[in-house]
């Protein structure tokens, strides 16, 4: 933790700085209120020990409010040689975490150090517990048949024990995030935050300010302080999201905090130190774009300490069924509709389709296919329409008693699935744009429909 030992004797400041350095703390002090005000203005700390009679200056008490006003819910040790029954009593009753008596031990001083420690951890738990109710979702899965998955899976929770720099690449809805909040709760900064900073989402200017802060004044718009996603992931994990998308100005002051650990807020002098755990992923090819020249090589090599490549999900088809029926399960328990199972025709067009969007996809046709379901089984007329049609031509294999239309049409969709554009689908297929477009036009009329073959239901 970061204390700010407040104090009017110089002494009590430096025995009390020197006990709590002891414990792996880091100590800062001030020899009056008004100081420890202005200091909190400008730098976080976790803890304020504040002695409840400063000489010239209004009560500790008074003090405690005035602090509080500043960071809420900060957490204040109120410690005095004037001890009492009523004044510790009024102390707690107006936000104090709890009290020491002058003059007190290095041990005393050990065990509500250590009492702060745990109640903090457990706010942070807390709060991570009311975000996970306020954003309900299926569990991660992390127990995955394919080999290619357990493979990723398993070098994640080793990298996790470590503080090396973890890298995670992978196609957008592969679950890079999950993956990347699976290796902070494995790691020794779990009851640590969380923190995503999603770098494509701001311009050059604001993503700075929201990574490293900024002071009053740096730029039009700052008004206050702020403390940035580095200083509100101390002592746990930040996460940078698609951090391919990194403008150039950044990757540098990036490339700072991950080896020196040191950083500045925008628009100050003072350099401040970084306690984070890195993760990052990206949907990128970085070595093509360090090549390129639009992502720094010395960035790219610290960043790629562990690196795991997700596999999208129509390379996994081992999990394909086990997570389809995860999703079944919370969907319909989450609104209450009695699902329990897919239809033969129904698990027949979605282990056929390609899955582009990945895990995100699964997870939205599948909401989607409970909620519209009249009952306990998922039909294909409750899937969307580009799986809907699929599925009677889900199960067509060469060498099967079914037309070349049927043949056609399913090669024609794998391939327009794996493609950008129609015009790129139309080039590999070998015709032009507009006859594509007749035939989808004409297979989506139902007309030609090749016949489905029996598929067992997926209870």
């Amino acid at each position: 933790m970061r204390i700010l030992i407040v104090d009017d004797q110089r002494t009590i400041r430096l025995t009390t700085s020197q006990a709590v350095r002891a414990e792996g703390h880091e100590a800062d002090t001030a020899d009056s209120g008004r100081l420890a005000l202005l200091k909190l203005q400008e730098e976080r700390f976790d803890l304020v020990v504040l002695d409840m009679r400063l000489e010239g200056e209004a009560d500790g008490l008074e003090y405690l409010a005035k602090l509080q006003k500043i960071v809420p819910g900060l957490a204040v040790v109120i410690c005095t040689a004037h001890a009492s029954i009523d004044t510790a009593v009024e102390a707690m009753r107006r936000g104090a975490l709890d009290y020491l008596e002058k003059p007190f031990t290095p041990e005393q001083l050990r065990t509500v150090l250590a009492r702060v420690e745990r109640t903090q951890r457990l706010r942070q738990r807390a709060d991570r517990l009311a975000d996970q109710v306020a954003h309900t979702a299926p569990a991660a899965d992390f127990s995955p048949e394919d080999p290619a998955m357990k493979t990723v899976v398993d070098i994640v929770e080793r990298a996790a024990t470590t503080r090396a720099t973890v890298l995670i690449l992978g196609e957008n809805g592969t679950g890079k995030s999950q993956l990347a909040r699976h290796a902070h709760e494995r790691s020794a900064v779990a009851d640590g935050p969380f923190v995503t900073v999603s770098c494509p989402s701001l311009s050059r200017e604001l993503l700075e300010s929201e990574l490293f802060g900024h002071v009053q004044g740096a730029f039009t718009g700052a008004v206050k302080d702020k403390w940035g996603k580095v200083e509100a992931a101390r002592g746990g994990t930040l996460f940078l999201d698609e951090i391919g998308e990194l403008p150039a100005e950044l990757q540098p002051k990036l490339l700072r905090l991950l080896q020196e650990r040191a950083y500045e807020r925008v628009g100050d002098t003072k350099t401040r130190t970084a306690d984070v755990r890195v993760i990052a992923a990206t949907n990128r090819d970085l070595a093509a774009a360090v090549k390129a020249g639009a992502f720094r090589e010395d960035l790219f090599y610290r960043l790629n300490v562990i690196s795991v490549t997700v596999p999208p999900l129509r390379e996994r088809p081992a999990d394909l069924a086990r997570l389809a029926q995860s999703f079944l399960r919370f969907f319909a328990q989450d609104s209450g509709r009695p699902v329990q199972k897919f239809s033969g025709p129904a698990w027949a067009a979605i282990r056929a389709h390609s899955w582009p969007g990945n895990l995100r996809e699964l997870r939205n046709v599948i909401e989607r296919a409970v909620i519209l379901a009249r009952g306990e089984q998922l039909e294909p007329s409750d899937l969307p329409a580009e799986l809907a049609s699929s599925a009677g031509a889900a199960s067509v294999d060469l060498g099967a008693l079914v037309s070349l239309d049927a043949i056609e049409r399913e090669h024609v969709r794998r391939v327009i699935a794996r493609t950008v554009k129609l015009e790129d689908a139309a080039g590999v297929l070998g015709i032009d744009t507009a006859t594509l477009y007749r035939k989808r036009k004409r297979w989506a009329a139902g007309t030609d429909s090749p016949q489905p073959t029996a598929v067992a239901d997926l209870g």
